[in-house]
């Protein structure tokens, strides 16, 4: 059983709740697009899925249906009364009331293998991707829903104009590719923009040698003016000669170089910082 639409208006009516626009809150409410995220998620029984921004519980229940264990973390204190309610009854699916931006992970996860899905707002998608790719290596597998315009910046390539640093980072941690998308009249209210699924598997880093931090600072300062030659971007940074020990074009720009390239030039340049 998943929530359909009159169900979750009767569910916030009832409460006095409106969706929030501060938290991004877009609720899904169509019970063959949340068990088609499920399906898409990998989750089956024997598998670990934490889910971030439960919401109402309406994916939530469609997670449980495939028999995995299930973690819903809500940071909505409104909303986590409601949600514990939905899923009351559902064996293996816990309730946790925090912010997955600030919440304790390895606290949370412990060992083995995870999946998360997600369905992200604007704000949050962008920096929570690429924090757990960093720094929380159980979840080896995430499907996220967001905005369209930010899944084509996880998957973009060198050369096109949506490649940016996340997409550099994605790269180094993770194999990604737009799976579905979601139209906007699935959700309660309805968004302006319309939203797409995006598969991240994490594989091994391509260089255990390079220190992940330095390089994605590098990379950072590469894209932060990305109109300029790398030569202007990264003045005071790298030098000529560096750029020649690397084999990059001092006029090239940062959009125009692969993993493999940015991972060559942090390992002239060295001395990170």
């Amino acid at each position: 059983m998943t929530l359909s639409r009159p169900v979750a208006k009767d569910l916030l009516d009832g409460a006095g709740l409106r969706a929030k626009r501060a938290l991004g809150q877009n609720f899904v409410v169509d019970p063959n697009t949340v068990r088609r995220i499920a399906r898409l998620s990998g989750a089956a029984p024997g598998t670990r899925v934490v889910e971030v921004g439960a919401g109402l519980g309406s994916l939530t229940l469609a997670l449980a249906e495939t028999g995995a264990r299930v973690v819903a973390v809500e940071v909505d204190g409104d909303l986590v009364p409601l949600l514990r309610t939905n899923v009351a009854d559902i064996v293996g699916v816990s309730v946790v009331h925090d912010d997955a931006m600030t919440l304790d992970w390895g606290a949370l996860l412990g060992e083995g293998e995870w999946s998360l899905v997600a369905n992200l707002p604007y704000n949050v998608a962008t920096p929570l991707v690429a924090d757990i790719l960093d720094s929380v290596p159980q979840v080896t597998r995430m499907l996220v829903m967001v905005q369209s315009e930010v899944a084509e910046r996880f998957v973009a390539r060198p050369s096109t104009a949506a490649y940016g640093a996340v997409s550099v980072k994605t790269a180094f941690w993770a194999d990604a590719r737009i799976v579905g998308h979601v139209p906007a009249s699935v959700f309660l209210p309805r968004p302006n923009v319309e939203s797409s699924l995006v598969e991240i598997v994490r594989h091994p880093p391509p260089d255990t040698s390079i220190d992940p931090q330095s390089l994605f600072a590098l990379v950072r300062q590469g894209f932060a003016k990305r109109r300029k030659m790398l030569r202007g971007a990264l003045a005071g940074r790298v030098d000529e000669t560096q750029f020649a020990a690397a084999g990059i074009a001092p006029t090239a720009r940062a959009e125009e170089l692969g993993v493999a390239e940015w991972i060559r030039l942090a390992r002239v340049v060295g001395d990170l910082r």
